[in-house]
């Protein structure tokens, strides 16, 4: 008879939270730390604590290395665990036919596992609502495997996350995934989401045999409208057909440090140059000739590069996630690309 206890979870009929879980906020060393994210880990899919929640405790894991290097709660990371303190007391998970929607901001993408069924008011229960229930949430990881991610990438790996996670819950697929999607004018059409799902690889084996629906639209639940702060674009700057256009060669040398751009003027029809000296690696300065450049051109041109790195960084970085990068240098150079390419 339920509720049935397994793995330290306690699953009813229809909802499923974690066993009594003592939370240690008495933290002295590494080891206390990574004790304790370990275990928020393990509740967060059940209690809904993103990314974000946990940054300040994720934080503390930085520094020495030693399990026994001191460690102290920060103002911040108290606050973040008052709050998890509090969703283990309040919040619960559901167990039902389920669908999946994308919420959160843009550096903190997580998805949300719900079932919605709008139940009509009735004479006799004139307070009945619409009723959802919150199955599951699913989070990206603290750190990302790219320094720079488009915002696709990071839709397709929660796709991919959250589907194998329903299939080890239910045996089943999704009914619905809802990606929202921004248009700056006009009815958004099928179309125009097959061909977002068709430039992007990261997506198309996301949803790889996916036979279910796809919705571009964010249910008109009031929770969804509080909690969806992230759209993604359907529109590119990053043409893949060439143009009618300037074209602007870029390189860089590791002897001399030099980061050179040089295109052909069309007025003069004379070939003109910038040169600037950079400390650091080649790509480091090929990649600020790369800035230079579109700073300096603000109208569309062909940008033609040698640098294998510098080419895979550019064709990400519209309206990328920029992760931690120790490197002050790179990290500005890295800021002003994704800022010049989104705008």
């Amino acid at each position: 008879m339920p509720p049935w206890k397994y793995l330290g979870l306690e699953t009813g009929k229809q909802t499923i939270l974690p066993q009594k879980l003592v939370v240690k906020n008495n933290i002295k060393t590494l080891a206390d730390v990574q004790q304790l994210c370990v275990s928020l880990n393990w509740v967060r899919p059940w209690l809904g604590l993103t990314t974000e929640d946990l940054d300040p405790l994720f934080n503390l894991l930085k520094g020495g290395e030693e399990l026994s290097s001191p460690r102290t709660l920060t103002q911040e990371a108290r606050a973040a665990l008052e709050k998890v303190q509090d969703c283990m007391a309040t919040r619960q998970a559901n167990r039902c036919k389920s669908k999946f929607i994308i919420l959160g901001k843009l550096s903190h993408l997580h998805w949300m596992i719900f079932q919605w069924e709008r139940v009509e008011k009735s004479k006799k229960d004139k307070d009945c609502k619409d009723l959802l229930l919150i199955i599951e949430w699913v989070f990206l990881s603290h750190h990302w495997s790219k320094r720079m991610t488009r915002p696709q990438e990071l839709v397709a790996e929660l796709i991919w996350k959250a589907r194998t996670r329903i299939r080890e819950l239910a045996g089943c697929d999704f009914e619905c995934i809802h990606i929202p999607i921004e248009i700056n004018s006009g009815q958004i059409t099928k179309a125009m989401l097959e061909h977002l799902i068709h430039e992007n690889e990261a997506l198309q084996f996301a949803l790889d045999s996916y036979t279910g629906q796809i919705s571009i639209h964010r249910p008109a639940h009031k929770l969804f409208r509080e909690q969806i702060q992230f759209k993604l674009s359907l529109k590119s700057v990053q043409s893949r057909r060439p143009l009618k256009a300037l074209t602007v060669f870029t390189d860089a040398s590791g002897t001399s440090h030099k980061s050179v751009i040089t295109w052909k003027n069309p007025q003069t029809q004379q070939w003109e140059k910038n040169i600037v000296e950079v400390e650091g690696s080649p790509q480091v300065a090929e990649l600020a000739a790369v800035v230079r450049a579109f700073e300096k051109f603000p109208e569309p041109f062909h940008l033609v590069t040698d640098s294998a790195y510098v080419a895979g960084v550019v064709s990400r970085a519209e309206q990328a996630v920029l992760s931690e990068v120790s490197n002050a240098a790179l990290f500005n150079l890295l800021s002003k690309l994704a800022n010049l390419v989104s705008h």
